[in-house]
């Protein structure tokens, strides 16, 4: 299986493969995809898609190759791109899993393979957040907060989400062909955690000229689950 990207005009064609684990028991409510995330770079120490680490531990900022989802009570593992290779590898059936403060066995492994399109477009599709977006950092979080006015807020965001489109074309080897417009449709704030810090996530739904496949994550933290987006 060959993990090379397909070219074109205007998109890229990336091989993708996302397991869909479904365990013993329902989750907790607590287990977060952080948790599944800590669980499988356990299983994974050498290979560092899984966890973003150096061996030194320092933190790899490149866009997330593996990115891990707890949808409707099951955990997804999306590959992309070189992690699809490693995720397809991945075999945890039966594996014991410590997440949050309790432990589970993966009863079933649902692997599904297949090379979405992502690139530019001449129109606009729409989308939502699954999961929350978190599009501010403490420097522009505070410049959000004085805009005051929810229109500059939302022309605020709209950049910013189309800077997070830009930066995962960036780290897939894509180069943008023309200029990227988001439309903010409605976007709600949404009370989010990082490492214990409380944060301020968005969810909702926008609109953009570019293709962006179902469960890719765009934004800060996507590996731990954070702005998951679906066609809408």
């Amino acid at each position: 299986m060959k993990d090379a990207t397909v070219m074109t005009q205007d998109s890229v064609t990336i091989n993708q493969c996302i397991i869909k684990l479904i365990f013993d028991r329902p989750l907790s409510l607590l287990v977060k995809p952080k948790d599944l995330r800590g669980a499988m770079a356990n299983l994974k120490k050498d290979n560092v898609l899984f966890h973003q680490h150096a061996n030194d531990g320092t933190l790899i900022y490149n866009y997330p190759l593996i990115q891990y989802k707890i949808i409707k009570g099951n955990g997804f593992i999306v590959g992309l791109w070189k992690g699809a290779v490693d995720v397809v590898n991945a075999l945890v059936l039966k594996k014991r899993l410590s997440l949050g403060n309790e432990e589970y066995i993966v009863e079933q492994q649902e692997m599904s393979f297949w090379a979405p399109s992502i690139g530019f477009l001449d129109r606009r599709r729409e989308y939502k957040f699954l999961t929350p977006w978190l599009g501010l950092n403490e420097k522009n979080y505070e410049k959000y907060q004085r805009l005051g006015a929810q229109v500059s807020r939302k022309e605020m965001l709209e950049r910013i989400l189309v800077g997070n489109i830009i930066s995962m074309s960036k780290g897939l080897g894509y180069t943008v062909p023309g200029r990227i417009m988001a439309d903010i449709r409605h976007l709600g704030e949404i009370h989010a955690e990082l490492k214990g810090t409380p944060m301020l996530g968005f969810l909702g739904t926008f609109s953009v000229n570019f293709e962006i496949p179902d469960y890719w994550g765009i934004g800060k933290s996507v590996s731990r689950g954070f702005g998951t987006v679906v066609r809408d």
